[in-house]
């Protein structure tokens, strides 16, 4: 138990709890953003949650990110998967160390947030397998996972129009999830990279059969 508390310490997150039996989101922030940014976020989802939002740990020219690139949209697929695993050991660190107990973990990605989450649901889905994914993709190049993700649960929301995650990565993205047993909601809506008022609803109502 100590060594999980360290751990949990030696990763700069933030913690807020919610009111009684409401659910646990895990905020992951996007490229040049914070935990404290996208901590905002969980409000608008489910203003009785829980808040659990580390910080990524990575930097490119200044700017916090889940993992490094090679250039936009090429993914160290290896730094992926050792950084997936990291995430992994702080959920499960930080549910012994808040006593979350077995309540469910749901993880709300933007952009790169969104990427680390759906690796680490594709790779760990002991540790997560609830993911909520704005402007996301699929984050392992090349590679494909292999665990068994029967009872994982993906809402993906993506504009149609966005060229920093384009929807031939999300059906990549989907394809994958759905071979290996996951059960995934797709929302494309018109538009780019971002979030519009219409991707927090798809993802509140989500949210409502998904706790």
């Amino acid at each position: 138990m100590a060594t999980k508390s360290a751990e949990v310490a030696a990763w700069p997150h933030l913690y807020v709890p919610g009111r009684e039996n409401g659910p646990v989101l895990l905020m992951l922030h996007g490229t040049g953003s914070n935990e404290h940014d996208i901590a905002s976020l969980a409000g608008a989802l489910d203003p009785a949650a829980d808040i659990l939002a580390p910080r990524g740990r990575v930097q490119e020219h200044g700017m916090l990110r889940w993992f490094r690139r090679h250039a936009e949209g090429v993914f160290d697929v290896d730094d992926v998967i050792g950084r997936s695993g990291e995430l992994a050991g702080f959920i499960n660190a930080a549910r012994h160390h808040y006593g979350l107990g077995d309540r469910p973990i749901i993880a709300v990605g933007f952009s790169n947030g969104a990427n680390i989450a759906l690796a680490t649901a594709i790779l760990h889905p002991r540790d997560l397998n609830l993911v909520i994914a704005f402007s996301g993709m699929y984050p392992l190049g090349e590679r494909a996972g292999t665990a068994d993700l029967a009872g994982t649960r993906i809402l993906t929301v993506n504009g149609d129009n966005d060229s920093m995650a384009p929807l031939a990565g999300v059906e990549k993205l989907i394809t994958e999830l759905e071979l290996h047993g996951a059960t995934v909601e797709q929302v494309v809506r018109p538009g780019g990279h971002g979030l519009q008022t219409g991707d927090i609803d798809a993802a509140k109502d989500w949210l409502s059969r998904n706790r």
